[in-house]
């Protein structure tokens, strides 16, 4: 990489860093409440669902694809979970098949564009429908409550003092740096992204690494779904709904190109924080959902603006 490169790469994710940093301290200024330990724990704690998920969409944006079901798969992994807790299937089991479920999910998307050649917009776009009709069919579009304690402390619980959610984020984020730096599959995805024919011609099994890279999503979306359905008490078949949006946002804001090829998962949990950020102290704000709404979409295409202009920078 070039010294200029270098210094773009670098910059933007220093400049994503100093954002989130001067959006606290603004907060804090308009609301001595936002920076409190308890208040900073929240966010985290608030944040973990969609940084979870946001880890496999960035797998998947750098290899120049997008996938709109994750919010769907996450509800149809809720559900089904759920529903085998209630039975009284050993734990460890349901959630396994939690996480089988999200994983099957993204292995489809996955065979949709590799072997159906479909693009990734209209086969996450079916899948997105199909995930989301399958959980209210599987439940007749009622929710699944009422799990036992053991459970619940997967959302509930704290290890010294810190929520057993944030602890999982953080793991999954300090693997997902590793196998995105340091192995194969890393080195790939963004082989893909970057020139997906010249992959090919090296000899990258590019439909397996694609389909791998989807089923990783999918599979993150099946252990959001756990801590979702822990925290509520309650699976639903109509959970996730937008969260395919602060996902992308999360990558996006991150520093994650669209159109593949470069993103970190660092940037993307930063960004992932600057959303859950803004979100609480607009909260604390008081100002309306709505609102809210067309802020984050403001932030959203502030990102992407700034990532074309240093695209253009570099030619």
């Amino acid at each position: 990489m070039k010294s200029k490169e270098l210094l773009i790469h670098y910059g933007r994710q220093f400049g994503t860093l100093a954002g989130l940093i001067v959006l606290s301290l603004v907060l804090w200024i308009l609301t001595p409440h936002f920076l409190t330990v308890s208040n900073l724990l929240n966010v985290a704690q608030q944040t973990t669902i969609v940084a979870i998920i946001a880890v496999g969409m960035t797998f998947v944006i750098i290899t120049a694809g997008i996938d709109l079901s994750v919010g769907s798969v996450l509800a149809v992994a809720g559900v089904v979970m759920a529903t085998l807790l209630q039975k009284g299937v050993p734990p460890v089991l349901a959630l396994l098949v939690g996480l089988g479920t999200g994983l099957l999910g993204g292995v489809l998307n996955g065979l949709l564009i590799t072997m159906g050649k479909l693009p990734p917009f209209i086969a996450t776009l079916g899948m997105m429908s199909m995930a989301r009709g399958a959980a209210l069919v599987f439940t007749e579009g009622r929710p699944v409550s009422g799990f036992s304690d053991a459970f619940r402390w997967i959302a509930v619980g704290e290890v010294l003092y810190i929520p057993v959610p944030v602890i999982v984020m953080l793991l999954v984020y300090g693997i997902a740096h590793f196998v995105l730096t340091r192995t194969k599959l890393g080195r790939y995805t963004y082989a893909i992204g970057g020139n997906e024919e010249a992959a090919i011609l090296s000899g990258v099994n590019v439909r397996l690494y694609k389909t791998l890279v989807y089923g990783l999503c999918g599979m993150l979306s099946g252990l959001a779904a756990i801590i979702l359905t822990a925290r509520l008490n309650s699976a639903q078949p109509i959970a996730g709904m937008m969260y395919e949006l602060d996902a992308i946002a999360a990558t996006v804001i991150g520093g994650t190109s669209l159109t593949g090829g470069e993103g970190t998962v660092l940037g993307t949990l930063i960004g992932a924080l600057i959303i859950g950020v803004l979100r609480n102290g607009l909260n604390l704000l008081d100002i309306s959902s709505f609102v809210q709404q067309i802020v984050i979409g403001a932030v959203i295409v502030v990102a992407v603006l700034l990532d074309m202009a240093l695209k253009a920078s570099r030619k």
